[in-house]
Formats: structure tokens, sequence, C-alpha cells
């Protein structure tokens, strides 16, 4: 079982407007409950037991959510500046080993999902063949995406994702922002502030870029409109 968890935690959130100005984006509530121990709740059912999170912006106010709580011991990857989620797991990467040697989980702190038929760590899991793998993502079809969804990010093609291009202004296929990485992606990689699409794209050339589709709800907790539509649609 994979049971390390690096939860990305350090961006502000500033389509989150005023409602970032006090608090990361991560400690927004959702119906009384943070964006973060949401994700957290998801993790401990599921049985993480290493739990690495990457903080910046108000980074002591997520410490402090998160030291509160009983059920987990996190580990606590600080970053002076941002660097963005491909620089935040290379920086964090000596606190996800040994343990994640074949493979860890990696979330955003900010969406939220639903699980119908089982958890999507399970899901992806199951589908995690670090042989013949090096990044495997969790996918959602744009009508199971609730709040501020965008024109979507990848296709499936012969089984494998690919990633929207330029030109192509929708895709069928929304990113949850969960994921299975194999360390072995970042070796040779300079650190720094660096999207994780690069490598994405890097693991796509090579055919080791894998997809599982996420049969759940997910929400996109992106702006306050989308935090009120998301409240309005969990409490029917």
């Amino acid at each position: 079982m994979i049971d390390t968890l690096m939860i990305l935690a350090a961006g502000r959130g500033k389509r989150m407007l005023h409602l970032t100005n006090d608090k990361p984006k991560p400690l927004v509530q959702v119906l009384g409950r943070t964006l973060l121990d949401r994700v957290v709740d998801h993790a401990t059912a599921y049985g993480m037991k290493h739990i690495v999170v990457n903080t910046c912006y108000k980074g002591e106010m997520i410490e402090k959510a998160l030291l509160a709580r009983t059920d987990i011991r996190p580990v606590f990857s600080r970053e002076e500046e941002a660097l963005e989620t491909g620089g935040g797991v290379l920086n964090a990467l000596p606190l996800l080993l040994p343990q994640g040697q074949n493979g860890f989980f990696v979330a955003n702190a900010d969406p939220l999902w639903v699980d119908k038929t089982s958890s999507v760590f399970s899901q992806l899991e199951k589908s995690w063949n670090p042989t013949d793998t090096d990044i495997l993502l969790a996918l959602i079809p744009k009508n199971q995406a609730f709040g501020a969804v965008h024109g979507g990010d990848y296709f499936m093609e012969n089984g494998l994702p690919r990633r929207k291009r330029k030109e192509e202004i929708t895709a069928p296929y929304l990113f949850t922002g969960i994921q299975i990485l194999h360390p072995r992606i970042f070796a040779g990689v300079e650190a720094g502030v660096f999207s994780l699409v690069r490598l994405y794209d890097k693991a796509q050339a090579s055919g080791r870029l894998k997809a599982v589709i996420y049969d759940g709800d997910w929400y996109h907790v992106g702006t306050p409109e989308a935090l009120l539509q998301t409240e309005d649609r969990l409490r029917q």
C-alpha cells in the first residue's frame, strides 16, 4: 500500500479575492470545514501514515491548524517563496523518501471531492504500475465537475492521456489535482520554481504518463462564487 502523501498547500489562491486576505486558500471553509481538513480526512480514511505538507503564504496558520489534529503527525516543507507544484515536490523529496521510493500520492490542498464507489486513492493505487508508469493522474469527466470549471485539460487517446494543445479550446477531462508520482521523474531536475506540468509533458512524450478516470464528484472551489455554488450543492 502507498501510505505517503504530499499535500500542496503553499499557494495563496488569489482568485478567492478577499477570502484569502487573512488566511491561505486551504483554510477557506466549506460548510464549516476547511478545504485542507477535507483532504486530510480522505487521506486518514484511506490509511495514510506519512503526510508531508508544503507551506509558504501564511504557512504558520496551516501548521497550527494541522498540528491541532490528533489523527496525524504531519511533516512540513517550508518555502521562502512559493516554488509552484514541481518545485514544491522536488524541495520536499527528502521528506517523502524512503517511504515513497516506489511512488507517492500528491494532492492539491484545495479541491473538494466526494467518493462514490471507492476512494480516489484506491482507484489510483489499483492502476499504479511503477515499472511502466512515471506519473498517474486522476482525471474526471467535465460533467462530474462543479464550481469554477474551465475548458478541460486532457483527452484520452488509445488509453493514454494527452494534454490539450494551445489551439484546442476544450478537452473532455479535467485534472483533479490528485496523482501518484514516482521519484525518478526528478532525477537531474534543477531545484527552483517550476510546474509539474513540465514533467507531465515529458512523461507523456515517453508513454509513461497514465490516467485513471475518477468516478466520484469533484468541486473546483476556485472563486467566491464557486464556493457558494459548492455549498449549495452539498446541502442538497
